[in-house]
């Protein structure tokens, strides 16, 4: 592996209501760039141009308890993205903040999306 290199691919969730998860993460996920790429009855990917990163499917059960942090560009972006979020329907999971605890420069913002899952946007300074 390449320094710096991404880890993952893409990552799919399993969601209960694809109008309702559609629109927390088209909200939610704007001010960190992604955009809907493309979708259909039952799926729909979300990301940035040439980069299908992340995808919510409609299937019982859905996926639950699940936590994915998101890279932001800079901390305005965490913060855009939790008021984003909130007013999508999202649950509060811990406001935008330093979180030393996990490194000096970490400020992250955590919410809960309509299925449960811990959904975070994330910045590093180091």
């Amino acid at each position: 592996m390449v320094s710096g290199s991404p880890v993952l691919d893409h990552v799919a969730l399993l969601v209960s209501d694809m109008e309702a998860s559609r629109r927390f993460y088209l909200a939610a996920l704007a001010p960190l760039g992604f955009r809907l790429l493309y979708e259909n009855d039952t799926c729909a990917a979300f990301g940035t141009e040439g980069h299908d990163d992340f995808a919510i499917c409609l299937e019982q059960p859905p996926t639950t308890r699940a936590h994915i942090a998101f890279s932001s560009p800079d901390r305005a972006a965490v913060d855009a993205f939790h008021a984003a979020a909130l007013a999508a329907g999202g649950r509060d999971n811990g406001p935008p903040a330093l979180r030393p605890e996990y490194h000096p420069g970490y400020y992250g913002g955590f919410v809960w999306d309509p299925d449960g899952n811990n959904i975070e946007a994330v910045h590093h300074t180091r």
